[in-house]
């Protein structure tokens, strides 16, 4: 017999610490040799951490929602031996077989961490989630147990007592809350609202946030391009593209491979401030942000000025499906040196970017749209796009980023079929 200790694991590079989201063990479970003991979030990616040893856990020694450095310890497990195959064989047989009936108290404790994605699709389908039985870790609901109930078509219905029971829970006592000093403590909801619990991808994006602009002295500059060419000559491409090669051929595609020649000529922009020194990064690993329902992910495509327009096309594919399927990893998280945000997909014209940390800038490519402008005192109809970048003034000044904007400019404006090679 003997006590180990589990400390928290460097889930990428630079990341420093994490935050534990949720326990998916409690003191006295007995448990195995890399299995899950919690999940636990960083500014990069969301992963599960697997146990050392196996054993019986004997204290949490954080709990869920505290954020802790790399290598603090997270809980204590007594061993027997040190995690030998007999011990491993002894708990994979009846003990385990027999688990889920004692976590059944648990199981109802974590029912009630809903994802927002699954609020939003129980209000609108009227579901009463008290009454669905979850099949996620802890028998928490997920969005399929809640897309099964909806084809299935039988609907739990809200128990009677609902209309009592709601309040306590809406509006606790005074006396039940742990007192908090923050402003927000004080903001209470009232009847109708809804309260959705900051915890997992929403709590690492927001505290990134506050890090970035609190430490970073943000400045704005905006160019706008004539990519009329580039229009004309992708639209000439995408169907043909698209049949031959499985995937689409986006703009998006044009504008990184943009941004990543313009990042070769002009590396101030691919640095990273360290305090007393500025690293000046020699791969160009470009950060784009992929949205998978009310989730914000950053996958990083590797060495972006050495990939073609169809590499870097099938690059963005494949990272996100694998942020909407939740199968993205540490490794596809890591690395970034410059963000590019295609904030055009929802229309956007213009926007100020917040810097990805410890990152030097972030571009915005805004929606490409048809305006009247004036060429050779003649109107005539251009696809117009504006680029809004956010810089680090510490590492950067205006004259670095106007002429890499200016580049990056000149760069799409001469993307056509005879200039570009999407291979």
């Amino acid at each position: 017999m003997g006590l180990e200790k589990i400390t928290m694991p460097q889930l990428g590079e630079s990341v420093t610490e994490g935050t534990i989201t949720t326990w998916l063990v409690q003191p006295g479970d007995k448990i195995n040799k890399y299995d899950p003991i919690a999940e636990v979030m960083t500014d990069k990616v969301n992963a599960e951490v697997p146990s050392s040893f196996s054993g019986v856990i004997k204290e949490l020694v954080a709990t869920e929602g505290d954020t802790i450095a790399v290598g603090e310890v997270m809980c204590q497990i007594e061993t027997e031996g040190r995690g030998s195959p007999e011990q491993d064989e002894s708990t994979t047989g009846e003990d385990k077989a027999i688990e889920p009936a004692p976590s059944e108290e648990k199981d109802t404790s974590m029912k009630k961490r809903y994802s927002p994605a699954v609020l939003k699709l129980a209000q609108e389908n009227n579901i009463d989630l008290n009454n669905v039985a979850g099949s996620g870790r802890g028998g928490r609901i997920t969005r399929k147990d809640i897309e099964k109930i909806i084809e299935s078509g039988n609907i739990p219905q809200p128990e009677a007592t609902e209309v009592t029971e709601r309040p306590a829970v809406d509006t606790p006592k005074p006396d039940q809350q742990k007192p908090k000093k923050s402003v927000e403590s004080f903001i209470q909801s009232e009847t109708g609202d809804i309260e959705i619990p900051v915890t997992g991808v929403r709590k690492a994006i927001a505290q990134k946030m506050v890090t970035s602009t609190q430490e970073i002295p943000h400045a704005w500059m905006t160019v706008e391009a004539d990519v009329t060419s580039l229009v004309n000559y992708r639209n000439s491409l995408k169907k043909d593209f698209k049949e031959q090669e499985g995937y689409n051929l986006t703009f998006f595609a044009f504008f990184v491979k943009a941004v990543a020649q313009g990042l070769k000529e002009f590396p101030q922009l691919n640095s990273t401030w360290a305090g007393d020194k500025i690293i000046q990064r020699k791969a160009i690993n470009i950060s784009i942000a992929v949205a998978s329902d009310e989730e914000l992910f950053v996958p990083v495509i590797k060495h972006a000025d050495e990939l073609s327009i169809k590499g870097i096309a099938r690059e963005i594919t494949e990272l996100a499906q694998k942020a909407r399927s939740g199968k993205l990893t540490t490794a596809d998280m890591s690395g970034g040196t410059f963000t590019l945000n295609n904030t055009g997909t929802f229309g956007s014209v213009q926007s100020m970017g917040i810097i990805n940390h410890p990152q030097a800038a972030i571009l915005q490519v805004e929606s490409i749209v048809k305006r009247p402008v004036i060429i050779d005192d003649m109107f005539a109809a251009r696809d117009m796009v504006n680029l809004c970048l956010s810089l680090d003034h510490r590492i950067l000044d205006g004259l670095v980023c106007g002429q890499f904007l200016r580049r990056v400019k000149e760069i799409l404006e001469n993307m056509n079929e005879s200039t570009t090679s999407v291979y």
